[in-house]
């Protein structure tokens, strides 16, 4: 996407990549093709911006967060496929060290859950699995990172291998108190430190593109993980302030300023961005199937053609009637951390139709929301007053809807939906003195409609409990 100094979109392209799932659990991404559809679409955004290159201020990059990628120092050449945030291959690696005791460390150093979500443990399979990958990781030819670091290095031609804090607190192997990679960990999960990029800022110039990749040197300037960089773009820059992404997990992050505030009921304390040499925390849920739900309805089962069509079907009927999913199928997210639970859908009769499911999928989404801030609320950093949206089904009337009701706070959208994008560039602006500050980036901020919750009390503690009892039954499946 281009923007322009005011924040409008100028030019947009978009294209999609393959998606591999070699075996039950396993999710990956081909590297090569992730690098060259963002080059495709890079050029073809500036085409249709009727720009050039040599016009652009800078560049920012946002990226999903824990996809890891193994790859040659001295070719750029991937050695694998990259392993998906998603994957679960890790889980029973993550089990062995739980029973070790090693899960209160972790969390105490890094803000995470001991997970296979997370990247420490991706990397240390593909060291144990590609041939003399671990030879070579020790002799310092092979390096790693996550998708922001394997993007940076292709763009300047190999000359920068670099992270930001944000994405660096999402690797499980980054100490959020020293700001740097954490020796003990990295000899917990034995891994090489000369694999591992350098931390550079969140906002500011680490580089610039060489000139042959994209037409012109372009100094590249903001780096941030997705959801940081949605928050970014949301204008959430006061403790307190909170916004949701609907992708294809949820994402729930809550401002909370220079203080890292350490989670009883186990949501992520993660570092939100570093900017001028300052950082700022949040607290974040994750839900592993949010817009992936409606995918599923689709491409699984086949009750829509296009994901458009769930909301028309959900409201066919006035409630799901007493239908129930729980979307397990990658296990649970926060606040439950079940590596083992399945999906599963409860409540059906005959007289259940495909409306009913339709419409149970969209409360899973809200209802897992629920949960997240619930959470949040437990650990002290709320109360939250309203939840600003954003992702592809932010635009579902419906689902934004239920979420207000599920609250009880109201959900606001705002015009631009696609606020990843804008997070990296208002971070990349800022970076080169596009704008002066977070003030002059939030007066850019406009809500397009504000969903005001409609629900009385009691039905709504009555669909929450409904949710919990269906969650219960669902947890350990896959351990059986």
């Amino acid at each position: 996407m281009v923007f322009d100094g005011d924040g409008r979109v100028r030019g947009v392209a978009q294209k999609a990549f393959a998606q591999s799932f070699p075996q039950p659990g396993w999710v990956e991404h081909d590297p090569d093709e992730i690098l060259t559809s963002q080059l495709d679409c890079a050029r073809a955004a500036l085409a249709d911006a009727g720009i050039g290159t040599r016009d652009l201020a800078a560049l920012g990059i946002t990226n999903q967060r824990e996809t890891t990628i193994l790859w040659e120092r001295s070719s750029g050449r991937a050695l694998a496929p990259a392993i998906v945030w998603q994957d679960r291959r890790t889980a029973a690696e993550c089990d062995r060290l739980r029973a070790a005791g090693h899960a209160e460390r972790i969390r105490e150093r890094t803000g995470l859950e001991l997970d296979a979500y997370f990247s420490a443990t991706k990397l240390a399979w593909l060291l144990g699995n590609v041939p003399g990958a671990r030879r070579r990781a020790e002799a310092g030819e092979l390096a790693f990172g996550t998708v922001d670091s394997w993007l940076v290095w292709h763009l300047s031609g190999g000359a920068l291998h670099v992270t930001d804090p944000g994405n660096a607190a999402r690797t499980m192997l980054f100490n959020i108190h020293s700001s740097d990679w954490d020796d003990e960990l990295l000899a917990l999960f034995d891994i090489p430190r000369a694999l591992l990029p350098q931390i550079v800022d969140s906002s500011g110039v680490c580089g610039t593109t060489r000139a042959e990749v994209l037409g012109a040197a372009v100094p590249i300037a903001g780096i941030a993980g997705d959801q940081q960089a949605a928050t970014f773009g949301q204008a959430c820059f006061t403790p307190g302030m909170a916004k949701n992404t609907y992708g294809t997990g949820c994402f729930l992050l809550m401002n909370t300023g220079d203080a890292i505030v350490a989670s009883t009921n186990r949501l992520l304390t993660t570092v939100g961005w570093r900017a001028g040499g300052r950082t700022s925390y949040a607290l974040e849920g994750s839900i592993f199937m949010g817009g992936a739900i409606v995918q599923w309805l689709r491409d699984g089962l086949g009750l829509i053609r296009h994901s458009g069509e769930i909301e028309a079907l959900a409201a066919s009927v006035p409630d799901s009637g007493g239908v129930v999913l729980v979307p397990a199928f990658t296990g649970l997210g926060a606040p439950y951390w079940d590596a083992y639970a399945r999906g599963a859908l409860f409540g059906l009769t005959r007289g259940t139709g495909a409306a009913h499911i339709a419409r149970a999928a969209l409360e899973a989404i809200a209802l897992q929301t629920v949960d997240l801030v619930a959470a949040m609320d437990r650990d002290g950093a709320g109360p939250l007053t309203e939840l600003r949206v954003d992702g592809g089904a932010a635009a579902n009337d419906l689902l934004m809807q239920m979420q207000a009701d599920l609250l009880g706070v109201p959900v606001v959208r705002p015009q631009m939906l696609e606020t990843t994008a804008l997070g990296a560039a208002y971070l990349a602006g800022l970076g080169v003195g596009v704008w002066s500050g977070a003030d002059e980036v939030a007066a850019h901020w406009r809500a397009e409609r504000r969903f005001e919750p409609a629900m009385d009390a009691g039905r709504r503690e009555a669909l929450i409990a409904r949710w919990h009892r269906a969650v219960e039954r669902s947890r350990g499946w896959a351990e059986a």
